[in-house]
């Protein structure tokens, strides 16, 4: 039987889960090869049912769980690296999706692919050596030679919109394509709380202090498996001084006057957006 993806509300129907029941009549498989996701040719995206998935044939390297939506299983399924695209297929990296797809889809999407990495790069153990074996538990990958334990990895890191008055200081990152400028960001680092990482990034990468910060909102990011956390703060004092081997150029802008400013699809673009908002409402 043929199951509509599309008339599914992924956003409000699909529950996270670890573990699932072997039985079970429908499924939806969502197939990765060499970090890229089986996609239909003709728009929009949906994932393969199980009937699909099987007549494929794929020599299958991994499958994840994700969790059920409307109660039917979604699997992630890692497939040999060197698969042909079937006809009516083609595979395509994650940038791709990114703001195509409603954001519950994305963020499926990214889940599979951050735990496809996740197992690629923990089949053996980092202290021993050994192979690692799925975990009944949890989702963890274990040794049970020195009984480490290995969860898939997100790295914390901090966004912050700093703004004087009617201003918004932008930066240009060294890596840049082109003539784009966002928000400051960076990771949080050991022994630090996150308002101490948002306070040491914004003075390392333009060498200013800022006060009044407000926690907007958080944004799982799977470029490669971050967790970005938002916040709006306001300069307090110093002169732009840029870190050279990171930030390329920063400046002030008014908010009616920016350069290309961040897609709304990044929690970037949310920090600017909502600040000129408010702004706005004030006038």
């Amino acid at each position: 039987m043929t199951i509509d993806w599309e008339t599914l509300n992924i956003a409000q129907e699909f529950v996270s889960a670890t573990a699932s029941t072997d039985k079970f009549d429908k499924s939806f498989h969502i197939l990765i090869s060499d970090g890229e996701i089986l996609t239909p040719d003709s728009a929009p995206w949906r994932p393969l049912t199980e009937d699909e998935y099987q007549e494929l044939n794929y020599s299958e390297e991994s499958n994840h769980f994700l969790g059920t939506v409307s109660g039917i299983p979604v699997f992630a399924n890692e497939i040999d690296p060197d698969a042909d695209e079937p006809e009516g297929y083609s595979f395509k990296n994650l940038w791709s999706f990114l703001g195509r797809l409603d954001d519950a889809t994305f963020n499926l999407l990214g889940k599979s692919k951050q735990l496809v990495d996740w197992y690629q790069n923990h089949k053996f153990c980092g202290q021993c050596g050994k192979p690692t074996d799925d975990s009944n538990a949890d989702r963890s990958l274990s040794c049970a030679s020195c009984s480490n334990l290995f969860y898939p990895r997100l790295s914390p890191s901090i966004i912050v919109l700093v703004t004087r008055g009617e201003e918004i200081l932008l930066a240009k990152n060294v890596n840049a394509r082109g003539n784009f400028y966002s928000t400051l960001a960076g990771f949080i680092e050991p022994g630090e709380s996150i308002e101490e990482a948002v306070h040491r990034e914004v003075y390392e990468e333009v060498g200013i202090k800022i006060k009044q910060l407000e926690y907007f909102n958080s944004q799982s990011w799977p470029f490669p498996n971050s967790l970005m956390l938002g916040f709006h703060a306001v300069y307090d004092e110093g002169e732009i001084v840029l870190q050279a081997e990171e930030i390329a150029d920063a400046q002030w802008f008014h908010y009616k006057d920016m350069p290309n400013q961040p897609a709304m699809v990044s929690i970037s673009g949310w920090l600017v957006s909502s600040f000129i908002k408010k702004l706005e409402n004030k006038l």
